[in-house]
């Protein structure tokens, strides 16, 4: 009996050996790295201090004694930090065994068998090292970008102002009508609540005489006073440049793009009605600037009835967008018909609405409006469109408007346009497009700026400079608030840089575009892709 359980005793025992051995050969790479490192003999050897001693011993006792990876993470991190000063972790009593079946107990504890090796010599150093590509945005995006909810009171200030100039009371601010009814379109107004120089006056007067100018006074409080070229500003009020560079305009979308009346039709699945020519504002880089806003039109029905016939007889259409001018002018009665008229057409699945309402006059979208898109939308999906190109223009008016739509349709896309002193540098353009993602609305595309309308040669911005801008996001801010970089050319052209910059044998180089970093990325095999057989079609199977 006695002797049963001596072999029974020494069994237990090697099977202990045994298991821990297992363990140990469980551990990763990068962890014996790390053990192989620690007792290493230092290049420079010393006797460790008492309070350096009690440190470790504490450091350990917490790496023993809790169930955490984090106690045992900081004791090896002080480790590696007393190796640099020339202990090894025998100057303060360790093993090597203990230290291993700390390292296993780090593996065991978290759930997905992360080991202390992998924790502090891969992932921690790549953390610190990603955190340093935003340490400048995060420190400069609220004072070279600010948004219009980080200057909420400025604004309210600017809109009390405005309001005392205009005479308009806080039922004429907070409707639509009230809105354009009190818009600002001419320079003598806009000198009223804006403080700009004589001289610069008397230039926008001399262009007004050939484009029309008109902001609400709502987007008139975004202007930050004191600010030269203020991105709200640039957008909405006509500058010098639009005579001087005025030449031969490129028709964006003329007669060859226009199928039928009120048509635009680039691509077999997809086409615009522009519904309307009238926008809340009128903004100094409209691709239809020779075109828009002249005179304010309200189309007759029978105009409406020869695009939706076309529709009706183009059975490969399957998505339509409604723009303008700006969708969201139209009078709600009209919308609703429109959008009744293309739901019960079969084969259009999808409808988009092109609008810059939500950030030049939120208050048109009322509760109206939004039950006609709800409406729609739970017939077939609605895509709400705009464009915002700064971020201050969202503001918490704004965001709630967006924060409203977004319970009614499909989903909002911001389409920004690339604009010199409005969203060229990396700041501005990350936090443009980390305001919108942040206000329920999805970066969609960024265009250049186009080169059709020499009007705004001044705003355009060089394409290396955008790729710069887009591929700088990647790996930076959230990959779903990263929009694609577009150049309108007879459609919507990608203008992203290629990131395989070389290709032998199967294998991919892939360049990392936040970093640089060159990596290899295997190729699918071609042979295999090429047989037919293969899944439910396979040998098995037939």
């Amino acid at each position: 009996m006695a002797k049963n359980n001596y072999l029974q005793s020494k069994n237990f025992k090697g099977e202990k050996r045994m298991n821990a051995q297992k363990k140990r050969q469980s551990l990763d790479s990068f962890t014996d790295d790390l053990l192989t490192k620690l007792f290493t003999p230092p290049k420079k050897t010393a006797k460790p201090s008492q309070s350096e001693r009690d440190n470790i011993k504490a450091l350990a006792a917490q790496a023993k004694e809790k169930s955490l990876t984090r106690p045992i993470v900081d004791f090896f991190s002080a480790l590696i930090d007393a190796h640099e000063k020339g202990f090894d972790p025998v100057s303060f009593g360790y093993s090597k065994d203990e230290l291993v079946a700390l390292c296993i107990k780090h593996q065991e504890i978290d759930e997905h068998l992360v080991s202390v090796g992998g924790r502090l010599t891969q992932a921690i150093p790549i953390t610190a090292t990603a955190n340093d590509r935003v340490t400048e945005y995060l420190e400069k995006k609220d004072t070279e970008a600010p948004s219009g909810i980080e200057m909420w009171d400025q604004i309210k200030k600017n809109i009390a102002r405005i309001k005392a100039v205009l005479k308009m009371t806080d039922e004429d601010w907070n409707s639509f009508a009230g809105q354009i009814r009190n818009a600002v379109d001419s320079v003598e107004t806009l000198a009223r609540l804006i403080d700009l120089p004589e001289p610069v006056l008397k230039e926008i007067g001399r262009v007004t005489k050939n484009y029309r100018m008109r902001l609400t006074p709502y987007y008139t409080s975004l202007i930050l006073p004191g600010k030269i070229n203020d991105p709200i500003i640039l957008q909405s009020v006509p500058t010098g440049e639009m005579i001087e560079n005025s030449g031969i305009e490129i028709p964006p979308v003329a007669a060859d793009h226009s199928p039928a009346r009120l048509i635009d039709q680039f691509y077999p699945r997809v086409l615009t009605i522009k519904a309307t020519n009238m926008c809340a504002m009128y903004c100094t880089h409209c691709l239809r600037i020779a075109h828009i806003g002249r005179k304010d039109k309200i189309y007759r029905k029978k105009a409406y009835g020869e695009a939706l016939d076309y529709i009706q007889k183009n059975t490969n259409v399957r998505d339509i967008l409604v723009t303008g001018g700006d969708a969201f002018v139209l009078p709600n009665s009209t919308l609703e018909w429109l959008l009744s008229e293309l739901d019960a057409i079969d084969h259009v699945k999808m409808k988009r609405l092109g609008t810059r309402i939500p950030v030049t006059a939120p208050m048109r979208v009322d509760k109206e409006l939004l039950d006609i898109l709800e409406k729609s939308n739970e017939k077939k999906p609605i895509r709400v469109v705009t464009q915002i190109n700064t971020a201050q223009e969202i503001t918490p008016v704004s965001q709630n408007t967006f924060r409203e739509l977004s319970k009614r349709c499909f989903t909002i896309l911001n389409q920004a346009v690339l604009l010199k002193g409005i969203n060229d540098t990396r700041v501005k353009m990350w936090k443009l497009c980390e305001t919108v993602h942040e206000s329920y609305v999805r970066p969609y595309y960024l265009f250049n700026c186009s080169y059709r309308n020499p009007q705004f040669q001044h705003f355009r911005v060089p394409v290396n400079v955008g790729q710069d801008l887009v591929e700088s996001m990647y790996g930076n801010i959230s990959g779903d608030a990263i929009p694609r970089y577009i150049s309108t050319a007879g459609g919507k052209i990608p203008l992203h840089r290629s990131n395989i910059i070389e290709q032998t044998n199967g294998e991919l180089i892939l360049s990392k575009p936040w970093s640089g970093e060159k990596v290899s990325y295997p190729d699918a095999d071609p042979e295999i892709y090429a047989k037919q057989s293969f899944a439910f079609n396979g040998p098995i199977h037939q």
